[in-house]
């Protein structure tokens, strides 16, 4: 018996001993019927919809090495203290001067030699989304209607094709880039491209550098064609069968046609200030998610990076941004010879060449609240809904030691 519903047992038995007709249990409602599509990404006895993504408290410290990891963790008073000491490491002991412009010349290099090793083994399903960015899951849900989301920095697809899983939203387009041809190369080859199983949504996938900036031969005008004269040399014994009056208005027509189009060529145009993915138009996308990815930025881009989102959504449009936080783990155990360069601290390089940053709130609070190009000074691109860390601290029991992780966690609303 299904513990959905009462037994109908007791109901039976009243009825044998009265006149009035049986009274019927209600019937069982299948929560299949009621389920949204937020309530399909939970796991088995996982937290349940609307819950914050932890719920591993420690509120006594007798109980640290009781489990491997807590939530929302308090950092100890001289953890900024000992984190300091290890960045005067980094920086006694920089990347190589001569090294410094390659990294940054060519990170899409590193990043397509990353995806040619790891490939589709670097999919991870976020399960998470739900949890802290139920707003990306609602473009799901069947009544949501036509909705638009791009994912910056795709990788191997590890927030769309989640996201097109379990999608209802026929009506749902999702945009996945990478500036690693590599990484799109490996969304497109997964049997999900670009239509799950299901038939519902689809998915189109990119080459884009989040940091590019327009091309200067993309804003031109395309050089009008003139007037093409061949069929007059080829055909002269036709053109002295016309007489000279005819010929001058001819020539005359040519003339002004001509100039007629280079007025047209000639006249200005607004001069871009942004790159879009391919398919996108300004002011056109619903939900964007930038998860790991300004941090693979130097911070002489992200201007141009934000500049960029911001364009390409809509009014009221949602940026989600979930990146390291400073002094997180992974850079505590940075080695020497990673920093980048002294005169930006935080940036290093990785083994494998690509780069990562690690923000401060106020560093990602500024460069949201930048004021639009071309706009009055009071006015802000986004309006900051969500900021904050996202502190763990993970433990190994068998050596006793506490290490922590730090996120930063954004929702910003793009302001009209």
């Amino acid at each position: 018996m299904s513990d959905l519903a009462p037994s109908t047992s007791t109901f039976n038995a009243e009825a044998s001993t009265s006149s009035t007709p049986p009274l019927l249990a209600p019937e069982p409602v299948s929560l299949s019927e009621k389920k949204t599509v937020a309530d399909k990404w939970l796991k088995p006895n996982g937290p349940p919809v609307g819950a914050t993504f932890g719920a591993r408290l420690l509120k006594d410290e007798d109980d640290v090495f009781n489990h491997n990891a807590w939530d929302h963790v308090t950092l100890p008073e001289d953890f900024k203290e000992k984190a300091e000491e290890i960045m005067e490491l980094h920086r006694s002991s920089p990347v190589s001067e001569n090294l410094r412009e390659e990294y940054n010349g060519r990170p899409a290099h590193y990043w397509n030699k990353f995806y040619s090793q790891h490939e589709a083994g670097f999919f991870k399903d976020r399960g998470w989304l739900r949890l802290e960015f139920p707003e990306l899951v609602a473009c799901s849900e069947p009544d949501a209607g036509p909705k638009v989301v791009l994912e910056v920095g795709c990788g191997a697809g590890n927030t769309v094709f989640p996201l097109l899983l379990r999608n209802e939203n026929p009506e749902l387009v999702v945009h996945a880039t990478d500036y690693s041809s590599t990484a799109v190369k490996v969304v497109k080859s997964n049997p999900m491209y670009p239509r799950p199983d299901h038939g519902k949504g689809i998915l189109h996938a990119s080459v884009w550098d989040i940091t590019s900036k327009p091309s200067s031969t993309t804003s031109d005008a395309e050089p009008v064609p003139q007037a093409q004269h061949t069929s007059e040399t080829s055909s002269s014994s036709i053109l002295a069968s016309v007489s000279s009056a005819a010929s001058t208005l001819i020539e005359q027509a040519a003339s002004a046609l001509s100039l007629s189009n280079t007025t047209v060529a000639s006249a200005p145009t607004e001069t871009p200030t942004y790159s879009l993915p391919e398919g996108i138009t300004p002011n056109s996308v619903d939900v964007i998610s930038v998860i790991f990815v300004l941090s693979a930025l130097h911070p002489k881009e992200w201007d141009q990076a934000i500049h960029n989102l911001y364009t390409a959504l809509k009014p009221g449009g949602l940026l989600l941004i979930r990146d390291y936080g400073r002094h997180d783990l992974a850079q505590l155990r940075i080695r020497k010879n990673r920093l980048l360069d002294p005169k930006t601290p935080n940036l290093y390089i990785r083994g494998d060449g690509t780069r990562v940053y690690f923000f401060e709130k106020e560093e990602m609070e500024k460069i949201l609240t930048a004021t639009p190009r071309g706009e009055d000074d009071e006015k802000k691109m986004f309006g900051v809904e969500q900021l904050g860390e996202d502190r763990r601290l993970l433990v190994n029991r068998k050596e006793r030691k506490q290490m922590y992780r730090i996120w930063l966690q954004v929702k910003a609303r793009k302001l009209a």
